[in-house]
């Protein structure tokens, strides 16, 4: 009977006679031809011996696997497949990966950057954003260098469309806000500016 979907089959009735090794190595030769195959967990503990955990990348070629090798003689003996019970780390961790970059992603798309780091209030730190993908340090202060007490550009790690670009003085970053607001880097990406949040 075929549990509940999952990356990891769990496989029984092998061979308890053959080298842990060689069981390993034979296991993926046959599994491996249904998709990529993340990890063998095979065990010669009393209370593993003739079962394997198969780790699938993907829980369709897990699927595949079960419903081609299920009974299939494997040195002498059918094997009977199942889907494991639990996850195993590997997936679970890549998961848990994926749910908070997610959360992360709707947590930054709740509040658009502009709003958390931008003010109305004066500053000498500027806040670029719309900037596009190639944007970088020396492309956005060239375009800064030209004004009076700029000091210097710090782009933001992971995020190519915002930018901080630092003046000695309030007054000289009011002036390059006025005179850049809304200039395009490429056709496509007018600069916002702002005053970066106190």
């Amino acid at each position: 009977m075929e549990s509940k979907l999952n990356h990891t089959i769990y496989v029984n009735n092998l061979n308890d006679k053959v080298n842990k090794m060689e069981l390993r190595r034979s296991l993926y030769g046959v599994f491996s031809q249904f998709g990529r195959v993340l990890k063998i967990v095979a065990m010669k503990t009393m209370k593993m011996r003739g079962q394997a955990f198969i780790v699938f990348d993907e829980a369709t070629d897990a699927t595949k696997a079960l419903r081609a090798m299920q009974g299939f003689p494997f040195f002498e003996k059918p094997m009977r497949i199942a889907y494991a019970k639990k996850e195993a780390d590997v997936i679970t961790e890549r998961k848990g990966a994926q749910q908070s970059e997610k959360k992360r992603d709707r947590r930054l798309n709740r509040k658009p950057p502009s709003e958390t780091f931008g003010s109305d209030v004066v500053n000498r730190v500027l806040f670029i954003t719309n900037l596009p993908d190639e944007a970088n340090e020396i492309m956005i202060s060239m375009l800064f260098t030209q004004f009076q007490g700029y000091r210097e550009v710090r782009m933001v790690p992971g995020h190519p469309n915002i930018a901080f670009v630092e003046f000695d003085v309030e007054q000289n970053a009011a002036l390059a806000k006025e005179a850049l607001q809304g200039f395009r880097i490429t056709p496509t990406h007018p600069m916002f500016i702002k005053f970066a949040k106190k």
